[in-house]
């Protein structure tokens, strides 16, 4: 009984603290460092999974080492990311009292230099994700504010045949220049569909089985 109590009230107390407004910045960032740790896991967990199972060799145990090193880096990394980003926001915030839009893009430098700055498949695929996101964002921001005229026909068709048309050139005469992920699920869209030796191969399994070809 006593446990029961003394738990209500360790969590009175945690609950009072949280609905502190002084805390509630502090807090904001601890937070932050909790979804992004979530949001990690949830968004490469599911992508390793798919990948590591199409395309990488070896032991079941060496696939799931695999996917959980790949969980982990993602989440450790938005989570420390996260946590940079609103610490650094809000110590700019106390120290010139007030928001400004630079503290913004100054602590998100500053996070994305110490966080994802390191040159691996992980930072390099969300680096990348995010890349075509900002285009797109600065194209829409620039018609907006009137720097480039709106288009008359949808670009996205244009947009769609350039993507693609240089992916795939670069793909198939300078594939070093490509992502290894990329170059896999490239590999086994159009270069894997040229070969096959039975019915095995053609439908049922990309590559022949061990001993299928003898």
């Amino acid at each position: 009984m006593a446990d029961s109590d003394l738990f209500k009230t360790l969590i009175f107390t945690i609950n009072t603290i949280l609905q502190q407004e002084k805390y509630k910045a502090a807090l904001a960032v601890i937070k932050g460092f909790r979804n992004g740790a979530v949001y990690g896991v949830k968004i490469r967990a599911p992508h390793a999974l798919v990948m590591t199972f199409l395309f990488r060799s070896g032991s079941l145990r060496d696939k799931v080492k695999a996917i959980a090193q790949a969980t982990y880096t993602h989440s450790r990394n938005l989570a420390c990311f996260v946590f940079t980003y609103k610490g650094l926001q809000t110590l700019q915030q106390r120290l010139q009292g007030k928001a400004c839009q630079s503290h913004s893009f100054l602590a998100a430098c500053l996070g994305g230099w110490l966080v994802f700055g390191e040159n691996n498949n992980i930072n390099s695929q969300i680096n990348m994700y995010l890349l075509s996101r900002i285009l797109f964002g600065l194209s829409r921001l620039a018609v907006e504010k009137g720097y480039i005229p709106q288009p008359k026909k949808d670009p996205f068709p244009l947009f769609a045949a350039l993507v693609w048309g240089i992916v795939l050139w670069l793909f198939e005469y300078h594939p070093h220049t490509l992502q290894p992920s990329l170059q896999s699920s490239m590999s086994y869209l159009y270069h894997d569909s040229n070969v096959w030796h039975n019915i095995s191969d053609f439908l049922v399994y990309n590559k022949p089985r061990a001993g299928a070809q003898k």
